[in-house]
């Protein structure tokens, strides 16, 4: 047990975020821009040296200072930060790491779920997290072909809606996934109801949540990695690693992503998918998105026109389940949300 004392580190206070992206920098680190807690080991003379953070249910931004290194400081650094999130009520909690740093997460308790070799590896504090879950899905495996589609719906618009209806034309099971994290403005279980009203119609649909597996841009760990490409890289090769797996589980053979004729990030994605998913027996079927007035429907573009009050534009973008929830009572304090978010446009 070390006799330096660890304490949080609050967003306007400039001087120790300086010391602690000095310190992560030396460590190749960059500061993840998402966190909500950050804590500091101070020594004698008050200069930080050892540091982690949380964002939702993960830890994440570890470094310690090289005159400090050997002395346990980490340890202590990943205590503090579990019973924090403990106290938030995070029992089940997750980790991205450098290859290099995994058997030290492992000796504290973490179990590995998937790793993108000489990048990272992901990891939990539940030896049958992961496998419990896999074990889960496959009670709702079904014969026949069986394909795969993962979005976010932030919203749902006809666009999803039409890119369901073909996958699920195409096979026998379409399992589809809706990515779980609240990083959206908004909430996940908004999210689901709007995609479980929008996909009624279709009978061969099984909905799933992927729960902490499948991980969002929003959420993905970029701040051990060296630029935007490498980020989307990682992402999805951790992604296709997850994803791999689940496969397995419910005899998936296909995976449907919309065409991403305006997003660099998606593009990026979808390309890497396509050439990777096919090495694990998985095709990839990328399919046209569906236009309005010679334009590709975007859930972007339905952030806009409900930021703006363009309901008139919004008719022509979203199922009738997606405007009735919109234009009830119910929806007040979520549209206040998106009126008064900045850039709700996504690149």
């Amino acid at each position: 047990m070390c006799d330096y004392p660890i304490s949080q580190v609050y967003p306007w206070d400039k001087r120790s975020l300086a010391q602690i992206d000095a310190l992560l920098q030396k460590e190749g680190i960059t500061r993840d821009g998402n966190l909500d807690y950050i804590c500091a080991m101070r020594d004698g003379s008050d200069e930080i040296i050892a540091t982690g953070s949380c964002l939702g249910c993960t830890l994440r931004c570890f470094a310690v200072s090289s005159e400090h290194q050997g002395e346990g400081l980490l340890n202590e650094i990943i205590s503090h930060l579990i019973q924090v999130q403990y106290a938030r009520g995070n029992m089940h909690l997750f980790l991205y790491t450098k290859i290099q740093s995994a058997k030290f997460f492992g000796d504290l308790g973490f179990y590995e779920i998937a790793r993108v070799d000489g990048t990272l590896v992901f990891m939990e504090n539940r030896k049958s997290g992961f496998p419990t879950y896999l074990k889960n899905l496959e009670k709702t495996k079904k014969d026949g072909v069986s394909a795969a589609l993962v979005m976010n719906a932030n919203l749902f618009t006809l666009g999803h809606q039409y890119l369901v209806e073909t996958a699920a034309a195409k096979c026998d099971t379409l399992h589809l996934f809706i990515l779980s994290e609240d990083a959206s403005l908004v909430p996940f279980g908004v999210r689901k109801r709007l995609v479980q009203e929008g996909v009624a119609h279709i009978p061969n649909v099984v909905l799933h949540d992927p729960g902490p597996y499948i991980i969002s841009s929003a959420t993905f760990p970029s701040y051990f990695l060296k630029d935007e490409a490498a980020v989307i890289d990682g992402h999805a090769r951790l992604d296709l690693a997850v994803f791999t797996r689940i496969a397995q589980a419910l005899n998936v053979t296909q995976r449907y992503v919309g065409q991403e004729p305006t997003s660099q990030v998606t593009g990026l994605y979808n390309k890497i998918m396509a050439q990777e998913l096919p090495k694990a027996g998985i095709a990839c079927r990328i399919i046209p998105r569906k236009e309005v007035s010679g334009k590709a429907i975007s859930a972007s573009t339905v952030r806009v026109a409900l930021q703006s009050g363009d309901w008139e534009l919004l008719k022509t973008l979203v199922p009738p389940t997606t405007l009735d929830y919109f234009t009830s009572p119910e929806a007040a304090p979520i549209l206040e949300r998106i009126r008064r978010a900045g850039d709700v446009v996504h690149y």
